[in-house]
């Protein structure tokens, strides 16, 4: 397996995090876009044998800090919005449908373009944007409650914002490290941004969960506007070196787009791996959408006690983080790739089959998280280094928008979809058929040629015109 350039492997587990498609992930969704380091490498010269760490970088410090606590914060949110719906404001299993979707509709609406646009803009005046955003908007929920007002339809609303703001952050963000550090700090840097989400995934559910049994979860939403502010400051007093693209080298934004569909599409290996990721997703937001009905309604698990699933799940994600390469190394890199998808493909069945034993609910969904992170990272990076390994450097932003276009972009139809099942069918059967539906979305890699793989392709055997393989490729990587 070809190795990555200067900090690729953390920025492809920053990548595999965010297009984890089981619920333990929190990262946002459009995290990994073209980040322009022969740019910044050549603005800010070449870097020296010894640049010293970061930890004396006040610069750096200050963003880190600001982002190190809004992933904290926004572990609170992702628990207490589901909370506040089904518990204090008793939404229908349609209505939970409705919120997922608007979560995640700014996927489907903006995600395609973002990438492009966002090359053209100031990507940190960006991020300083959508985090006073997303504080306006978050900042809402609890004012409304506490005037008593609160009602389904500013939940919905605010969910659009805050998915808007959130694209928008997330693809600027990735973008922005090569122009605040010098290229031989790239890897460090994104290393202690990874480290912070971590711990972020693994103590802030079940921070959230204890806290909303202390405060109510309208009022714990205000933990997370207050750090969206700190990093609105923090980005405010942070310096960095971006220079913009000269405007005459801009192609008409149709025509970009088209390039990156076109560059995913015509390869069929990344047609296979976009087919079961996507119908992944889709399929998978019947546990995002019902999980808080059927664990905190149907069962009546606690607030603290749902928080605390998804804390201790999140450990397999961590242990998949430092799996994988051991893995990859034993069973090569091509079948990682179906192996993982089988696996994480079957662990939703656990998920209705709690059903069955509710005594057992708590360790039986912890188990099946757990499993689901474990394997999504597994699958995640390797098919996310496979692919930015292939992509010439300038269609990376727009492959990377392409792929999460139609990966995310179904999640707001099957939230919906599973919101109405859930309501029509039953929470417990609309779960069955998403578990299963997961199973089924295996199909593309599990049939396709990985088995007979070496190695996937690396750049030079993959036709930069076409997107397709070479006739002939090392390792047997070549498609049958």
């Amino acid at each position: 397996m070809s190795q990555s350039p200067d900090g690729a492997d953390a920025e492809v587990l920053a990548e595999a995090r965010a297009e984890a498609s089981f619920p333990t992930s929190k990262a946002s969704p459009d995290d990994a876009v073209e980040a322009d380091q022969d740019l910044a490498a050549r603005t800010r010269g070449p870097a020296p044998s010894s640049e010293g760490s970061l930890w004396r970088d006040r610069n750096f410090l200050t963003m880190w800090s600001g982002q190190a606590l809004s992933q904290f914060g926004a572990q609170i949110t992702e628990l207490a919005i589901p909370v506040l719906a089904v518990l204090l404001l008793n939404a229908t299993e349609w209505e939970v449908g409705v919120l997922t979707a608007a979560n995640v509709a700014a996927f489907l609406v903006v995600g395609l373009p973002a990438g492009a646009w966002i090359d053209r803009m100031r990507k940190r005046h960006v991020m300083i944007w959508a985090d006073l955003v997303r504080a306006m908007a978050l900042g809402a929920l609890p004012l409304l409650a506490l005037l008593g007002v609160l009602q389904m339809w500013h939940v919905y609303v605010v969910a659009l914002v805050m998915g808007v703001a959130t694209v928008f952050f997330d693809v600027s963000n990735q973008s922005l490290i090569p122009s605040l550090v010098r290229r031989g700090q790239i890897a460090e840097a994104n290393g202690k941004l990874q480290s912070t989400e971590q711990l972020a995934g693994l103590a802030g559910p079940a921070f959230g969960g204890w806290l909303i049994g202390i405060i109510a979860a309208p009022f714990a939403i205000l933990i997370t506007v207050t750090t969206y502010v700190a990093s609105f400051v923090a980005l405010l007093f942070t310096k960095d070196h971006e220079k913009l693209r000269p405007a005459h080298e801009h192609e008409p934004l149709v025509k970009e787009i088209g390039e990156g569909l076109a560059w995913v599409f015509r390869n069929p290996l990344l047609r296979r791996i976009v087919g079961t990721t996507g119908m992944a997703n889709f399929f998978g937001m019947a546990a995002t959408t019902l999980l808080p009905i059927f664990a905190l309604r149907e069962l009546g698990i606690s607030a603290a006690a749902f928080g605390l699933v998804f804390s201790l799940a999140a450990v397999g994600g961590l242990l998949g983080a430092i799996a994988t390469p051991h893995i990859v190394k034993r069973i090569g890199e091509a079948r990682a790739i179906p192996v993982s998808a089988l696996l994480f493909g079957f662990a939703p069945l656990l998920v209705p089959l709690v059903a069955f034993f509710p005594a057992f609910a708590l360790p039986m969904l912890v188990v099946a998280y757990a499993i689901g992170s474990f394997t999504v990272l597994l699958y995640n990076i390797t098919q996310v280094t496979f692919r930015q390994r292939i992509t010439p450097t300038r269609l990376l932003g727009r492959m990377n928008a392409s792929i999460r276009f139609v990966v995310w972009g179904v999640m707001p139809i099957g939230a919906l979809l599973f919101g109405a099942l859930g309501e029509i069918i039953g929470v417990v059967p609309a779960l069955w058929i998403g578990a299963i539906g997961e199973v089924v979305a295996t199909v593309f890699v599990a049939t396709g040629p990985f088995w007979r793989m070496g190695e996937l392709p690396d750049a030079d055997e993959v036709d930069e015109v076409s997107g397709r393989p070479t006739p002939e490729t090392p390792d047997g990587a070549r498609e049958a």
